[in-house]
């Protein structure tokens, strides 16, 4: 694409939409924060929250498989569950 094909306002709509999600990922991730900081005051571990979002994110199929390969490692290393 050469300069002379180029869009210019075309492209400045697209940066400024770009900056404009950018800030608002900004303001969701402090928001993010201030849950988790509420929570934290609430007496919840914010490590174990964090843990249960990343599997709810998780495929159920993919997640079972992770599952299922941890449980076999634990009992090779004779710490599986009893």
């Amino acid at each position: 694409m050469s300069a002379a094909s180029l869009d210019g306002g075309h492209l400045k709509s697209f940066i400024e939409r770009i900056e404009r999600l950018e800030e608002e990922k900004k303001a969701i991730a402090e928001d993010i924060k201030e849950v988790y900081a509420e929570a934290k005051g609430n007496g919840y571990d914010v490590k174990i929250m964090r843990k249960i979002i990343s599997i709810r994110r998780q495929d159920e199929n993919k997640r079972r498989e992770e599952e299922e390969i941890l449980d076999l490692y634990l009992s090779a290393l004779g710490e599986g569950q009893e």
